[in-house]
């Protein structure tokens, strides 16, 4: 059964943003389904328009693009409270696939009613402007980690991050998340080799940093981890959920 708004489980919490009853009223007359995918189900499809906009509840994914000679680039990835489709909703279409990396449930709504939500609740208006914001400033991040630092940082910078934002919608366990990935998926988006991406992953682990077994991502030195990524936990902040 699909979920209502108002029992939604990411609502509880605290990295995302607190929503007044009314925004939980609008968000139930502007959703109108949730769609589930098994892993490898294309959800948007580059080059495609679509009918319908997403918010991730449960599950993975990850964005690619496609080059004309078939290779793929991974230029992002999606986790619960990700919000999908928006390029299509405001430009037409899709530059970018996404796909599905484990199973996955989403809540679907009418591309149509776009307009609706900047005409008439212009409060969760802003707050999509935001998440369009946020996301602006991860790819800045990401640029900033392939264009300028070396290998061993990428990763770890990455694997950080990934932790955290994990972490942040209760997939914690421990010191542990859930990582569906591949390496090759972690190398492309990050411009390395696979080689050098699983040298780099041997290294973290032999030196008790991190470990990614059996698509679980475990961290034993948290400092460490940071000190090798150069960032700050505290930096996480809270998002609004559309």
């Amino acid at each position: 059964m699909s979920t209502k708004c108002s029992d939604c489980p990411l609502r509880k919490m605290d990295f995302f943003a607190e929503m007044s009853a009314s925004e939980v009223a609008f968000m139930e007359g502007f959703k109108t389904g949730e769609l589930e995918a098994q892993p490898g189900t294309e959800i948007m499809a580059q080059g495609q328009s679509s009918t319908h906009l997403f918010t991730c509840l449960e599950g993975m994914g990850l964005r690619h693009r496609t080059l004309e000679d078939g290779r793929r680039q991974v230029i992002g990835f999606v986790m619960p409270g990700d919000f999908i489709g928006l390029q299509a909703g405001v430009m037409g279409e899709m530059d970018h696939s996404v796909e599905a990396t484990s199973d996955m449930r989403l809540c679907t709504f009418n591309r149509s009613e776009l307009w609706s939500l900047f005409s008439s609740n212009p409060t969760r208006a802003y707050d999509l402007t935001r998440v369009a914001a946020v996301e602006e400033v991860f790819l800045g991040e990401a640029l900033t980690a392939v264009g300028q630092m070396q290998a061993r940082v990428r990763i770890a910078w990455a694997l950080h991050r990934f932790y955290h934002r994990l972490a942040a919608v209760g997939l914690g366990d421990g010191n542990s998340v859930p990582f569906p990935y591949r390496q090759q998926d972690l190398a492309d988006a990050l411009g390395l080799s696979l080689v050098h991406t699983n040298k780099t992953l041997s290294a973290l682990r032999d030196d008790q940093i991190v470990t990614w077994t059996e698509q679980r991502l475990a961290i034993h030195d948290f400092g460490r981890l940071e000190a090798e990524a150069g960032v700050d936990a505290a930096k996480l902040v809270s998002r609004p959920l559309i």
